[in-house]
């Protein structure tokens, strides 16, 4: 993450991007609770259930996330990116902790 400035993670305007996200906000429901976790006794909303209860609202306004991972020397990054149908975009970078060096670990970050 050394080279990546804060001009790289967004378009230069987002006016429309926001409006947009702004109008999906607006629709976006709870993600529904229908797994359980027996050792915390608690119900909790999976993967699954978290997108589908954003994707149609944002796909009827025009946005869309991309996630890429990239690697930087010894350091691999996740690259999230909301993009909208204006060709505006901003993108957040998470490093990946990878405690076991091969795919495995890789894909457990």
């Amino acid at each position: 993450m050394e080279n990546i400035t804060v001009n790289q993670m967004k378009s230069d305007s987002n006016a429309k991007l926001f409006e947009a996200l702004s109008k999906a906000q607006m629709e976006i429901t709870g993600a529904a609770k229908t797994k359980k976790n027996p050792h915390f006794k608690s119900d909790y909303a999976d993967l699954n259930s978290t997108w589908e209860a954003c994707r149609e609202p944002l796909s009827q306004n025009g946005l869309t996330v991309l996630q890429t991972m990239e690697q930087m020397g010894e350091k691999f990054i996740l690259v999230t990116t909301l993009g909208h149908t204006s060709g505006e975009w901003i993108k957040s970078v998470l490093p990946l902790i990878n405690t076991k060096a091969d795919m495995q670990g890789l894909g457990s970050a």
